[in-house]
């Protein structure tokens, strides 16, 4: 490898000025010789050679287990690997990988170690192989980690290099504006060497917080990240970041010092790996969640767009697209170095809590109720008050939007309508590996584990799994097949960046409709779902367009009509248009 330069003078001032805001000037000076160490020793990657620093239209990620699908005598890893290049090769360009590290609970989100494979999936080159075909993103779980881990069993020990590595916290302090995302206890007791202590544990009693108070915390968990760029991560996934500062007397979510950690991560990849991307999950409001956009430059390149998932499936149960309108018309472009990571299905379920101030109670609890009809299950978040109230939804997507005696055709219809919307978003679409293969709910998998998550988290057979995406009439062949043609298509238009401009267009409240137009201007898309059970007309006027078309066309029917006039359309329920002038 060529030896790194030196770091610029601007870039150490940025750095040194992040660590001095962080642990006060004295503490912030001598961290900064021991960060500037690290990356000095950091070789560079061979995965990001590219040097395509952003995305376009052409990228799509599928969020995946890494042992999701699975065969006989072969590692996980490798069959996944395998599977996506015969089925998916060129139609996907990215991969997220959910936790593949050895783990104790939570489905992966409590690991035991940072730096090693899990070896149940595999091991470090099949990760690496996987980052030859696409470009993967890797989930840092660097808010806590498991009690099982070494760190913690060393903790427990006495061992003072990790003396401070946890928060050590008095139960008869006052908690009470601290937030809670789970309803569980907030503290945990263990019993160490120096006798009975209370750590904090946000998420649950095996997920122990580490303390970034301490330097030592944050510098190795810079290696790690610096680590999994080695290993193949393009896009690293920051889980629960928020959470990951506290201070008694705050909510302890959202802090300026978490903030500025992630703002010097930006620095540290922007010296030695700039093309790797950070995307923050944190699951809260709107206004709380962009803020880890910092400001357009200087953090987080995308955020998880947690609001479209309910407000999309709340626009299918009742028939009315006002409320999604409404909140895709206040989205606003922070900078062309930054944009939405959108979803609508993940591991995890369907969380409401987004979209708090935009539904209201009683239409969050008819939600909840109609996903209780569709066979789901309902995550109650505790308010303090004594009350409960819904946190997240836990059903499968494609269940979620449809009742279990409804036809097939009808089912496939209207997820598909839901999807049209998440491909056709400004942003960039993550699309979770149950949408795409066309599920069900597992529900034989949450007897297993009695927890409600795992109702969208089954394991697939790859024969099994191959022969019903190869099998005509089948609802995974229904779904996967058409999906695949839809994410084809987005790939190809320029309209579809996901810097490019995004105007919502005031229909009537039974249609989601945006335009989308390229970064040149050249091109726009008029995207038009109809998220009813009854037909509805539309008018497409002449001056939603910019440009002079002699014709118009819908790239998913290939229906015509001449450019040069306003267009009526008639869409059939839970039909969609992509309209494109040329």
């Amino acid at each position: 490898m060529e030896a790194k330069r030196p770091i610029p003078g601007e870039m150490k001032k940025r750095m040194q000025e992040k660590l001095v805001s962080i642990y006060g000037e004295e503490k912030g000076r001598e961290v900064y010789p021991r960060l500037e160490e690290l990356l000095q020793k950091f070789e560079g990657s061979p995965f990001q050679k590219q040097g395509k620093t952003w995305v376009d239209e052409s990228d799509v990620m599928l969020i995946t287990y890494g042992d999701q699908i699975q065969e006989d005598g072969k590692p996980y890893l490798k069959s996944l690997h395998e599977f996506l290049n015969s089925y998916l090769y060129g139609v996907i360009s990215a991969v997220h990988i959910l936790p593949f590290y050895p783990y104790s609970s939570d489905d992966g989100f409590s690991v035991i170690d940072y730096f090693q494979v899990n070896p149940e999936l595999g091991e470090w080159n099949h990760v690496e192989d996987l980052a030859e075909d696409f470009e993967i993103m890797f989930d840092a779980v660097i808010n806590h980690i498991s009690q099982k881990s070494g760190w913690f069993q060393k903790y427990l020990e006495g061992d003072e290099t990790y003396r401070d590595f946890f928060i050590e916290a008095d139960p008869e302090a006052d908690y009470t504006t601290v937030t809670r995302p789970r309803a569980l206890p907030l503290l945990t007791e263990f019993d160490t060497a120096h006798g009975k202590k209370y750590i904090w544990t946000t998420f649950s009693e095996d997920q122990i917080d580490l303390n970034y108070e301490n330097e030592d915390v944050l510098l190795t968990i810079i290696e790690l990240l610096l680590f999994y760029v080695e290993k193949g991560a393009k896009f690293l996934r920051l889980d629960a970041i928020g959470y990951m500062w506290k201070r008694l007397g705050t909510s302890c979510i959202h802090l300026e010092e978490a903030h500025k950690i992630i703002q010097l991560c930006r620095d540290v990849f922007e010296t030695v790996a700039p093309e790797t991307i950070m995307i923050t999950e944190t699951n809260v409001p709107h206004k709380d969640n962009i803020s880890y956009f910092g400001d357009g430059h200087n953090e987080a390149q995308m955020v998880y767009q947690f609001p479209l998932p309910p407000l999309t499936l709340h626009s299918f149960h009742t028939g009315d697209a006002s409320y999604l309108t409404n909140w895709a018309d206040s989205l606003e472009k922070i900078s062309d170095e930054t944009t939405y990571f959108n979803f609508l299905a993940s591991h995890d379920g369907i969380g409401v809590m987004p979209a708090k101030g935009i539904l209201s109670d009683e239409q969050v609890n008819a939600m909840a109720e109609k996903v209780r009809e569709h066979g789901g299950n309902v995550s109650m978040k505790d308010n303090g008050d004594g009350t409960q109230s819904p946190y997240e939804l836990n059903i499968n997507y494609f269940e979620a939007l449809s009742h279990p005696e409804d036809a097939q055709k009808l089912k496939v219809k209207r997820f598909l309508a839901s999807q049209s919307i998440l491909l056709s978003l400004i942003g960039m679409p993550g699309i979770y590996v149950h949408s795409l293969l066309g599920s069900d709910n597992y529900h034989e998998g949450v007897k297993q584990t009695g927890r409600f998550r795992t109702i969208n988290r089954e394991k697939l057979d790859r024969s099994s799994l191959e022969k019903e995406l190869d099998t005509a009439g089948t609802q995974r062949h229904e779904v996967f097949n058409s999906y695949k043609q839809m994410i084809q298509l987005r790939r190809q238009e320029k309209a579809f960046d996901p810097n490019g401009e995004q105007d919502v267009l005031f229909l009537n409240d039974h249609v989601f409709a945006v335009k989308r137009t390229s970064k040149d201007s050249k091109e726009e898309i008029a995207a038009v779902v109809n998220v009813s059970n009854e037909t509805q007309t539309i008018a497409l006027k002449q001056e939603v367009w910019n440009n002079n078309y002699s014709q118009l066309q819908d790239l998913i029917s290939k229906q015509e009509w001449p450019g040069a006039e306003d267009l009526t359309i008639s869409l059939q329920p839970y039909t969609f248009v992509w309209v494109k002038g040329s």
